[in-house]
């Protein structure tokens, strides 16, 4: 059995962001029925509730730890459930969560090369002491087994593929053109799956174009978190809070003939839930016609510490 549970469900800076005062933003800092505080983006998973991996490590990880009894330390004056952490790309709201974890605990970090070059060039994650935390390369295109530090057997498998995407804005180079430097292994998707019994799902909390590809690959699954960003491209130049579309961020919209919902319609898949939210985007607001809309097309609005089991 997979146990996924989600540490933070929103997209960089998370719900409310600190310096948003959109209509959304300032409905969640308000306690608005049908609203609650959502954390920056981060899944774990465990297949015996005991030891969990981390799929990115928000920079809101400490109080994620705090808030999910789950994640306690339980024996020992130093421990922790945590194993390892997975990363999916370099973005800010995935890889700074890294820094909180750093108190000389046995961990395994693994990412595409891509991104452990970004980590290895930035002095500040020297912090991750080497004699602690093992840096391993995620291989793409073929399923292995996540182990922790002492190589010891977590029974979850992964699988790692390339998804439609770019790099990360603190790492963007305007003088590279229009994708800015975007390289392979930017941003990538994940097939997570249990060695004891099969049971898997996807998790891609970034994702700028559905291709046959990534259809022919999420067609039968019994659960996609999927990248749910923004409820339409020009959200936040219409909330009039910024300038970017979503598609200039790397990220489908949830609505329209382009976007998300639109493009899993002949997908069949059994669970289907938006993670990684906009501080901007009306689904986040219970009452909305817009979560209705999304509610009537099958999909859920992943809030922190849902739980999942398969």
């Amino acid at each position: 059995m997979l146990k996924v549970l989600v540490l933070g469900s929103a997209a960089g800076g998370g719900s409310p962001q600190w310096n948003c005062n959109s209509d959304v933003s300032k409905a969640v800092r308000n306690g608005e029925k049908g609203t609650s505080i959502r954390t920056q983006s981060s899944i774990a998973v465990s297949t015996d509730n005991e030891n969990w991996f981390l799929f990115n490590a928000s920079p809101d990880l400490g109080s994620q730890i705090i808030r999910n009894k789950q994640m306690h330390p339980k024996r020992d004056l130093r421990h922790s459930p945590i194993s390892g952490v997975v990363l999916t790309n370099g973005d800010v709201d995935h890889v700074a969560g890294l820094l909180s974890l750093r108190e000389r605990q046995n961990l395994s970090v693994y990412a595409h090369q891509r991104v452990h070059s970004v980590l290895k060039d930035n002095s500040i994650f020297n912090v991750l002491n080497p004699d602690y935390v093992d840096r391993r390369n995620m291989q793409m295109n073929k399923e292995f087994e996540l182990k922790d530090k002492a190589g010891s057997s977590s029974g979850i498998l992964i699988e790692a593929f390339e998804v439609p995407g770019k790099i990360a804005l603190w790492l963007e180079d305007e003088s590279k053109g229009d994708n800015f430097g975007t390289q392979e292994g930017d941003t990538i998707g994940l097939k997570i799956s249990s060695a004891v019994d099969g049971n898997s799902f996807y998790y891609i909390p970034a994702c700028a174009k559905m291709t046959d590809e990534l259809r022919s690959k999420l067609y039968g699954s019994k659960l996609v978190l999927f990248d749910g960003t923004l409820w339409v491209n020009d959200e936040m130049a219409s909330s009039k809070v910024g300038e970017k579309t979503g598609q200039r961020m790397g990220h489908m919209n949830n609505s329209g003939p382009d976007g998300t919902m639109a493009a899993f319609e002949d997908i069949d898949v059994e669970r289907k839930v938006f993670i990684h939210i906009n501080t901007t985007n009306p689904i986040l607001l219970g009452d909305s016609q817009e979560r209705k809309e999304v509610e009537e097309n099958g999909w859920e609005v992943s809030y922190d510490g849902m739980e999942i089991e398969l």
